[in-house]
């Protein structure tokens, strides 16, 4: 019976440490600005199908038109978010296509490798899941669309 008081003593100032953590860390402004800057030009896509494929699996993270959920407000997954997104439109940007792209040459390799789209993006995102003929489709339609050479064309 002791023991049990002794353990509720710790419990409680830990829970409600944790509590009061969470409040405060919903603060900090970064991850918060979900600003979606205008679209400048996008690609000249090969086909509309390709172009769906793309916005279906890419645009959260490489475009500026970027759907932000909920729990993109809430803290630290907001810092996720925020993160993700901005490193996935620094590196490669549809929406600003009049731009350079660092990355765009590499994009249908990183959809053949299973790089893209990222694991933690699509248990909250399971249409971006790809079928096989889906992602053959969407590596396909990159690589008309962009360029960049396949690993099989490689060797």
């Amino acid at each position: 019976m002791a023991e049990q008081k002794k353990k509720r003593r710790f419990v409680k100032p830990l829970l409600l440490g944790a509590i009061a953590l969470a409040a405060l860390i919903q603060l900090i402004p970064y991850g918060r600005n979900h600003t979606n800057p205008p679209v400048t030009a996008e690609p000249q896509w090969d086909s509309a199908a390709t172009r769906d494929l793309v916005k279906r699996t890419c645009f959260d993270c490489h475009s500026n038109k970027t759907s932000w959920p909920w729990y993109s407000n809430v803290a630290p997954v907001s810092w996720l978010v925020q993160n993700d997104v901005d490193e996935g439109r620094e590196h490669l940007n549809f929406s600003e296509w009049d731009r350079p792209q660092k990355h765009a040459k590499d994009a249908a390799e990183e959809v053949r490798d299973g790089e893209m789209p990222m694991w933690i993006y699509l248990p909250a995102h399971p249409e971006a899941r790809l079928t096989d003929a889906e992602k053959q489709a969407l590596i396909n339609g990159l690589e008309a669309t962009i360029g960049g050479k396949s690993k099989e064309r490689d060797d």
